[in-house]
């Protein structure tokens, strides 16, 4: 039984996982290391692209559309991310791309994100050997309010075009009950597929 439950929540996770992959864009940034420097280095470098391309990105369409808007930034990503880097006294190599990255099951206010690969823009920080730090770039899921607890009407929408109706009613949750039970459900079926690896 358990293992019948569990064959069903990976068929189903990994066909969400694919549509997702196919329909966001995350953001993942890497820290140099993880001493305590190069962990506040980190969130500030996300903090500056993140106030740099949400402008940028909130008018997006679509997928192709973000990502277009994204790599023509890439120059400027780069030059922010290296001035707080050189602000704070250290001189750290940063590599700007996009490319597909591991992301652990995760949860943005009530949107529940299963395990998998994800497209995303990946800040890469000096040896990059410290924690990440990542959100989604497209729906903009990094610009979620986390003190209201839901994501606002546009983002909303926006989620409800890129994905399938079954889809859309699986990842988002009402309730903060409904969201634990989906994230234990896409944590369960991530931990089995570790172990029988």
């Amino acid at each position: 039984m358990i293992w019948q439950r569990y064959t069903f929540h990976k068929i189903q996770q990994n066909k969400i996982q694919q549509n997702l992959k196919n329909n966001l864009i995350r953001f993942h940034v890497r820290a140099n290391s993880d001493s305590s420097f190069d962990q506040a280095c980190k969130l500030k470098v996300r903090d500056a692209i993140i106030n740099y391309l949400q402008p940028k990105l909130l008018e997006s369409e679509s997928i192709e559309e973000s990502e277009l808007i994204i790599k023509k930034e890439y120059d400027e990503l780069e030059k922010i991310s290296k001035n707080i880097i050189l602000e704070n006294g250290y001189d750290y190599d940063v590599k700007v791309g996009i490319d597909y990255s591991k992301f652990p099951t995760k949860q943005y206010s009530n949107v529940v994100l299963p395990a998998g690969e994800y497209k995303a823009l990946r800040i890469i920080i000096g040896e990059g050997k410290g924690k990440n730090w990542w959100c989604v770039m497209f729906p903009p899921l990094c610009f979620v309010d986390e003190q209201k607890g839901i994501i606002d009407k546009d983002t909303d929408d926006k989620l409800r075009e890129v994905l399938t109706e079954e889809e859309y009613e699986l990842i988002s949750q009402k309730t903060s009950k409904q969201v634990d039970r989906v994230q234990i459900k896409f944590k369960i079926v991530e931990i089995i597929q570790d172990i029988i690896k």
